[in-house]
């Protein structure tokens, strides 16, 4: 799944959508790689428990620890590509400018949710960090869990606060076409 649907599209959201599309893509990949690694420790896990009565040590502490680390990594890229859950039941007959209007509303708020998260969570992760606080069994630091999710939702309000000012801008342009003109395209050209 590409943003804006092909290749065209893409480039249309300049180097610096194109930055915050690489990085969402690598941040959703290693969160995908992460999670099928936490699937192959349960199996073994599970099946040594059950044949053997040895599971992997801190197998619970693992799969907390980094099934938080990524789930953090797949909201920018969800973002991104328009994954995220929208009520299009009201917008379908509004206008075009308009539902334009709302998805950079829309997009500000997720900027603004995922840079509180990143801060708040950075500062959780330096508060645990200070109480020198350790998983029971593996003896992990548990900061480490909090400060690898800060990335991801700084990720996201990176693509949040772009794709914010790509709506406007798609709004901006739509309520400047008027009737019998056409919009601009992404290229600045006029569409048809």
């Amino acid at each position: 799944m590409e943003p804006a649907g092909d290749a065209a599209a893409r480039l249309a959201f300049g180097p610096v959508g194109r930055g915050l599309i690489a990085a969402s893509k690598a941040g959703a990949m290693i969160g995908g790689t992460i999670f099928v690694g936490l699937v192959a420790m349960s199996i073994v896990s599970i099946t040594g428990r059950k044949l053997f009565s040895m599971p992997v040590p801190g197998d619970v502490e693992l799969l907390q620890l980094f099934a938080a680390i990524a789930s953090s990594t797949f909201f920018a890229w969800c973002h991104l590509v328009g994954g995220d859950v929208k009520v299009d039941f009201f917008t379908q007959r509004l206008r075009p400018s308009l539902v334009q209007w709302l998805d950079a509303a829309g997009s500000l708020l997720i900027g603004c949710f995922g840079a509180l998260i990143a801060w708040r969570t950075g500062a959780g992760a330096l508060t645990v960090k200070a109480a020198g606080e350790e998983t029971m069994i593996l003896g992990l630091p548990q900061w480490w869990g909090p400060a690898l999710m800060v990335p991801g939702f700084v990720l996201l309000a990176l693509v949040g606060f772009y794709m914010a000012g790509r709506h406007l801008s798609a709004a901006i342009a739509a309520g400047e076409a008027g009737p019998g003109r056409s919009a601009p395209n992404d290229d600045g050209q006029g569409g048809t």
